[in-house]
């Protein structure tokens, strides 16, 4: 939407009884038309507003969208989520975030974008597995410059994932707990993702790209026919639609707060809150990395996120990136 829209929509939002066409158009300097034209466009972009002749404009329901001006009325963010790049449709919100940071003489300028998109036709999860991301779900990327020693920036995922959690406990009383290393479970099906990708060399960090998806408004039919044992939705599990921007605004509100922490250096209040949401701790599980697959029991996290695995025959292994299976 284009400022014109947004000082429209703001006037609407403003007032309790309909506005007519001149009053707007008088306070903008702008032609009745044109304010009919801008209108149109906010009726497009998923705003109810009625109207008449005799009394003018009045705003009967707000967008459904993740809208910048939506997502922004409810934060409460220091910093992320301040600045917003929205797309109806793109490849994916992390190709996007990416290109930023790659085209800027600065990535550091960046730092807290979020980019959001309504539907992603490229999606990409851990091991450049397809994302099925279609529309009613929230698919967004942040944008981080951290302040992390590259040794604990694993925690980042960690953070997102709690962040994701608390999110949707507190907004639904809904008990969803993290399944090592980033995957958010309400019972045992997968409800939401977190994926990080790095630009480094050496011992210096270019840019952290925070990838969330979750399933918030989304039929299980609408899915594919693979997925739909393993996975669920919020309103799935709820009976009711979800307002995803204030979802998506709590999410990003429980990020930053976690993020922070880790900025100051406290790691160890992230890897508490982490095990108290833990699905994988204390469960027998199989292990798949590139090198070998094997069984054990999931002990215990360590101080940079690897899990640590006690075997069969009593040895610990290490495990810092694989797919992990509760059995």
């Amino acid at each position: 939407m284009n400022d014109t829209c947004l000082k429209i929509l703001k006037i609407l939002e403003e007032s309790d009884h309909p506005v007519s066409g001149e009053v707007i158009a008088g306070g903008l300097d702008i032609s009745r038309s044109a304010v009919w034209k801008h209108v149109r466009d906010l009726r497009e972009a998923g705003y109810e507003i009625i109207s008449s002749r005799k009394e003018g404009y009045r705003l009967v329901k707000t967008t459904d969208r993740l809208l910048p001006h939506e997502i922004q009325k409810k934060l409460r963010t220091k910093f992320i989520g301040r600045e917003i790049r929205y797309f109806e449709t793109v490849a994916s919100t992390t190709w996007v975030a990416k290109n930023l940071c790659n085209e800027s003489d600065d990535p550091g300028k960046l730092n807290g974008m979020l980019i959001v998109a309504e539907e992603q036709t490229g999606g990409i999860g851990r091991l450049g597995r397809s994302w099925t991301s279609p529309p009613g779900g929230i698919w967004g990327t942040i944008i981080l410059t951290p302040k992390i020693p590259i040794e604990h920036l694993f925690m980042v995922t960690m953070a997102g994932s709690i962040a994701v959690a608390r999110a949707i406990k507190k907004e639904y009383d809904l008990g969803a707990l993290i399944k090592w290393p980033n995957d958010i479970y309400i019972g045992d099906k997968k409800v939401a993702g977190i994926l990080v990708e790095l630009s480094a060399e050496a011992d210096a960090v270019h840019y952290c790209l925070l990838g969330i998806g979750i399933d918030a408004n989304i039929p299980l039919d609408q899915l594919p026919q693979s997925f739909r044992d393993t996975a669920t939705s919020i309103s799935t599990e709820t009976g009711e639609p979800v307002d995803r921007v204030q979802l998506l605004a709590r999410v990003l509100r429980e990020f930053e707060q976690r993020y922070l922490l880790l900025e100051s250096g406290e790691y160890d209040s992230i890897i508490r809150e982490w095990k108290s949401l833990s699905l994988t701790l204390d469960h027998r599980v199989h292990i798949r990395t590139l090198r070998k697959t094997f069984e054990g029991e999931a002990i215990d996290i360590d101080e940079h996120g690897a899990l640590i695995i006690r075997k069969d025959n009593g040895r610990l292994e290490r495990v810092i990136a694989g797919d992990c299976q509760q059995l």
